[in-house]
């Protein structure tokens, strides 16, 4: 199971035990929820972000070696491509084709290495925004709990 679903779990489990609380007679939106459990909770979602952060910061590595895998994949084509038209330099009209050629390879493989780049940040940054966005969540979720909590463990007392 993934750490972004853990935290998802643990904040549904949060969630229900807060939804499933007796309410407390004239106390509105008030509630009786064990601290200790709640508390473990929240503590138990605390320990999973750095999981979390971890993955993301996987992503982001993972991102900067696919970059660099594709400009060492252009650099091999063009270090080829120049080494085969440095051995066609005997006959004008060969180097003249083995210029456009290599023109043309590198001009390709320059093509395929920003298209590869482009790929890959669009991949990750759509991962990191989808992580962002859940980290972003479930802060908030806990963030609102703790508060109702703390307003009805304030007001049982």
């Amino acid at each position: 199971m993934g750490s972004g679903s853990r935290v998802q779990e643990l904040i549904d489990m949060l969630n229900s035990m807060i939804t499933e609380a007796w309410g407390i007679p004239l106390g509105a939106e008030k509630c009786v929820i064990e601290r200790d459990k709640a508390l473990d909770l929240i503590d138990e979602i605390r320990r999973e972000f750095p999981t979390e952060l971890a993955e993301a910061q996987r992503l982001v590595q993972a991102r900067t070696e696919f970059i660099n895998n594709a400009k060492r994949e252009a650099d091999t084509i063009r270090k080829a491509a120049e080494e085969r038209s440095r051995q066609l330099v005997d006959e004008q009209e060969i180097l003249n084709m083995a210029r456009e050629k290599s023109n043309n390879m590198l001009a390709t493989a320059e093509q395929s290495s920003a298209e590869l780049r482009r790929l890959a940040s669009e991949y990750v940054d759509d991962a990191l925004r989808r992580t962002e966005e859940a980290i972003t969540s479930a802060q908030e979720e806990v963030r609102q709990t703790r508060a109702r909590f703390r307003t009805s463990s304030s007001k049982a007392q």
